[in-house]
């Protein structure tokens, strides 16, 4: 059975508690370059989808982009 994928937020929560791991600075040495590897994986793959997301809203707004109004 597949494993499901996890969403871009899942997965941003999942990098920010390594995140707070590695900053504790309580974590063995082999430990802590697991969490970094497995970060640094995470990072890669947020960069991807965001990178995907805004060529996706480039697609529909033909090309433009406008600047976001400041919130009330």
């Amino acid at each position: 059975m597949a494993k499901k994928q996890a969403s871009f937020e899942e997965k941003l929560m999942e990098l920010e508690g390594l995140v707070r791991k590695m900053e504790g600075g309580s974590l063995p040495l082999s430990e802590a370059l697991a969490a970094y590897e497995s970060g640094m994986k995470l990072s890669k793959q947020l960069t991807e989808e965001l990178s995907a997301a805004e060529k996706r809203m480039l697609e529909l707004s033909g090309g433009e982009t406008k600047p976001m109004e400041d919130a009330p």
